[in-house]
């Protein structure tokens, strides 16, 4: 039998993670296996191949995809050309929802099998899409137990598998070892901060962070800093706001290893996304700020398509906002400020909050890597040699 090619397509650096421990996970149970698609640096190593730079696909936003959009037309139109062309035995969209679907619909029409891994949000915002993902899959693999069946009731075949990530953090990590991984001290308060893996995420955060941060030294002259930056070109962009408002703030950059520094931090101020699931695992304190074009936050806001109570997957797994939140006009370093401070006066609330993430994190420990691999390969395992 010819070896099994799968196409595989992650937008982003939260993707990429995951989709790099789906194609470990592949290989051990399916053998000689060839992925082809958008891999950013995690699958690369894993052996994927990537036909486009994977930065070329991070937007987020109304305003900011509306900029890029003929690029990402033109770039989905390429991709799904090249798969009809070399039609994989399978096809995983892994996130990214907006572009995805659009790509695993083109491509199961031309009767490909498609799998979409994590479930897009839609108990959470714009629950409509929902009749989008029933023509788009074959298979949605759901990494939060609520999803498999709210998809399930509206007629989606969806699969729990848990989340690859708590299966890859361990429960308990050495913050010491990590401290002296990145030349930090193993003495005194640390703090990570992750202004997101997006150029619009970072252009409109690096500054509410960097005062925070100033304010923050103010107050506890003896805290330092860590920025781990998913690329060099975001990690330039940061240095550059750095160099411009705080040029003496004891900080160091790292490019990746946003683990290693939330493993080293004992709180974090964090953008919104999957990095707050990340600092749950890590049983970290955190603060969570976002912002996104005015144009972007008023048509949701006005238009209700926002679900939940929360915006942080902490809190919403949490049912509670152990994590506080600031949004918008509220992402200011008057206000992220204390509240990144009030961790480090706070013990007891700290361990309240460590025992809850621990509770999180345990659940959902599924071995969700090779649980996903199973279905995934019983999709295939009846093709033509």
């Amino acid at each position: 039998m010819r070896p099994l090619t799968i196409g595989i397509v992650a937008n982003e650096a939260s993707g990429d993670l995951l989709g790099a421990a789906i194609v470990r996970e592949i290989r051990r149970h399916g053998g000689e296996v060839r992925f082809v698609g958008v891999a950013g640096p995690a699958m690369l190593a894993e052996g994927c191949e990537t036909l486009f730079d994977m930065d070329r696909f991070s937007v987020m936003g109304l305003m900011e995809v509306l900029g890029h959009l003929r690029e990402l037309l033109g770039l989905r139109r390429s991709l799904v050309r090249h798969f009809i062309e070399n039609p994989p035995d399978l096809f995983i969209g892994v996130d990214a929802p907006d572009f995805n679907l659009g790509l695993e619909r083109r491509l199961r029409e031309a009767g490909i099998k498609t799998v979409h891994l994590v479930s897009p949000t839609v108990w959470a915002w714009r629950p409509g899409r929902v009749k989008a993902i029933r023509r788009s899959v074959d298979l949605m693999l759901s990494v939060f137990p609520f999803e498999e069946t709210f998809l399930r009731q509206h007629g989606v075949p969806a699969t729990y598998v848990g989340h690859p990530l708590a299966d890859e953090i361990p429960l308990d990590v050495d913050r010491a070892a990590a401290r002296v991984a990145l030349g930090l001290p193993t003495e005194g308060s640390v703090v990570a901060i992750l202004p997101g893996s997006r150029v619009g995420e970072m252009q409109r955060l690096a500054e509410p962070f960097i005062e925070t941060a100033k304010r923050c030294l103010t107050a506890r002259p003896e805290l330092r800093f860590v920025v781990p930056c998913v690329s060099l070109r975001l990690r330039a962009l940061f240095a550059a706001e750095l160099e411009r408002i705080a040029p003496d703030l004891p900080v160091i950059l790292v490019e990746g290893r946003s683990r290693e520094a939330m493993a080293a931090a004992d709180c974090l101020l964090t953008a919104s996304g999957t990095a707050t699931l990340e600092g749950l695992l890590f049983e970290r304190p955190m603060v969570v700020a976002y912002r996104v074009h005015p144009i972007s936050y008023h048509v949701v806001k006005q238009l209700g398509l926002v679900k939940v109570p929360y915006i942080a997957m902490a809190n919403l797994l949490a049912g509670r906002e152990l994590a506080p939140e600031f949004i918008q006009s509220r992402c200011r370093p008057d206000l992220l400020a204390p509240a990144v401070l009030s961790f480090f006066d706070d013990p007891r609330r700290v361990e309240e909050i460590q025992v809850e993430y621990r509770r999180i994190h345990r659940a959902l420990r599924c071995n969700a890597a090779s649980e996903a691999a199973k279905a995934l390969l019983g999709l295939v395992e009846d093709r033509s040699a």
